[in-house]
């Protein structure tokens, strides 16, 4: 096989697993898209992102330390307040991380 020949081969197997890697997608979601799971799991989405952000938020937490419970507990507050009043789960994690980080960033600056 001359250079040519093996270039073209290479550019053609490159082009076919391309464009089968940009078509298996579709290709996967076109039965999804019929299924009886994919609205059930797109209500429950929001609250499992919330409830990760939330554990993902807590877990260094020192219970015994003020400092670190009163920011945290303000965020989860901040949080379910406009969740609740909005809800609005874009606006309900913005404005509780945004809260938790200044809370904490003020905080550490005082000590």
């Amino acid at each position: 096989m001359d250079d040519t020949q093996y270039l073209l081969a290479v550019t053609i197997v490159a082009a076919g697993v391309t464009w089968g890697l940009r078509a298996l997608p579709f290709a996967i979601l076109a039965p999804i898209r019929s299924s009886k799971l994919l609205p059930y799991v797109a209500e429950r989405i929001p609250i499992g992102v919330m409830v990760i952000l939330t554990v993902y938020t807590l877990r260094h937490v020192n219970v015994i330390d003020p400092a670190s419970v009163v920011p945290a507990m303000l965020g989860v507050v901040v949080t379910t307040v406009l969740h609740l009043w909005k809800a609005n789960v874009l606006l309900s994690i913005v404005g509780g991380t945004a809260s938790y980080v200044l809370l904490i960033s003020a905080n550490s600056g005082t000590s």
